[in-house]
């Protein structure tokens, strides 16, 4: 049975997804109230803001904020949660409020867009993937991040939390191949696949850069993070082509900057690296494809597959060494005509349309709720 005007409730925020997707919904009609902390540094829209500001008293406040929020949170249609650790509490905390959601709600659903327990769990498996964020070049990828994520995930209250959350919701989407394949194993019978929305009436296509005629490359750097993402071996390819190429092209570096001056600077590069032991691009990358940057990052033959695209493949797909990196570049954009670099240009922005476009996502959402 159709339900016209649902009233839904998006939590937590990852990279503007539930944003973007809100933005979808409206516009068939429904009520949508997205509830997050903006992704922290990056600051995406909500409609209701929920913070922790760091230190004890940080923690003591945000608890009561929760607490004095919660009861205002009943009768929608649909509760979606962007991860199972939907809020900034330590995940044994965070139970009691999903069940208040449950309880006082109609249907739940757990998004499973990037790290989670079955994530790290066939992550670990060296042979579930080619690549992953655990493994590359056939060794086992030890670093801080990739250590913090099985202890926690396998072996902590974040993947108790997972488990139960996932096992009592109604369903689980996936918006990336690799999270697809990761869930299914245990999930098949309420795992749906469903990409990310991208809302190209709100994007800036990418402009010539007034002072630089070269192909600008832009990468985007989260300190924190750049060795489990890829993004030192993807920078000092980088540096080398650069350093080879110095008349044909520039590096363009943001490091933790907030989303408006971050596009910004994306909307006067050419082409973007994201994302070096990925599959699939990630919204970065998509929001990058739909102003009509070339992506150099994630794009395996198999994730068309499950796009069902015949034909399109705008991504420059690299493996996970320097020298790929190097050399891809060198050969499908350093070396290539201005009528490829256009035709590349041209299908990432249909890629988007086709596939991610976010009323059609949201029409994906609406047929899964109403199921």
């Amino acid at each position: 049975m159709l339900i016209k005007n649902m009233k839904i409730l998006l939590i937590g925020e990852y990279s503007n997804v539930h944003a973007t997707l809100a933005e979808g919904l409206r516009a068939l009609g429904h009520k949508v109230t997205v509830l997050s902390n903006g992704d922290f540094w990056k600051d995406y829209p909500r409609d209701i803001n929920l913070v922790r500001i760091p230190g004890k008293w940080g923690g003591i406040k945000y608890l009561m904020e929760a607490c004095r929020l919660w009861p205002t949170l009943k009768g929608y249609d649909i509760v979606q949660l962007i991860n199972p650790v939907f809020m900034e509490l330590k995940a044994e905390r965070i139970m009691p409020f999903y069940r208040w959601l449950r309880r006082q709600n109609g249907r739940m659903f757990l998004g499973c867009f990037g790290i989670d327990k079955p994530w790290v769990e066939e992550g670990l498996k060296p042979e579930t993937f080619l690549y992953s964020d655990f493994y590359a070049n056939g060794e086992r990828r030890h670093n801080a991040f990739t250590e913090e994520m099985e202890a926690n995930w396998m072996h902590g209250a974040k993947g108790i939390l997972f488990d139960r959350i996932a096992d009592d919701c109604d369903g689980i989407i996936a918006a990336l191949y690799e999270n697809y394949v990761c869930c299914k194993p245990r999930y098949d019978g309420k795992l749906h696949f469903i990409p990310f929305p991208i809302n190209l009436d709100k994007t800036t296509p990418k402009e010539p850069h007034p002072e630089y005629e070269g192909i600008r490359i832009f990468i985007g750097i989260q300190r924190k993070r750049s060795i489990y993402k890829g993004t030192d071996i993807m920078l000092r390819a980088l540096q080398r082509l650069e350093r080879d190429y110095a008349d044909r092209m520039e590096v363009v570096k943001a490091e933790s900057v907030p989303f408006p001056i971050y596009q910004n600077l994306m909307n006067h590069s050419d082409v973007l690296v994201d994302q070096l032991y990925s599959y699939t691009p990630a919204m970065n990358g998509l929001l990058a494809m739909s102003k009509g940057l070339i992506l150099v990052g994630g794009g395996e033959e198999v994730h068309y597959h499950l796009l069902q695209e015949p034909e399109l493949r705008p991504i420059i797909n690299v493996s996970p060494t320097e020298d790929d990196v190097y050399e891809q570049i060198e050969k499908r954009l350093l070396k290539a005509s201005s009528h490829e670099l256009e035709r590349l240009s041209a299908e990432s922005v249909e890629y988007i349309r086709r596939h991610h476009n976010h009323v059609k996502v949201a029409q994906q959402y609406i047929k899964l709720w109403e199921s």
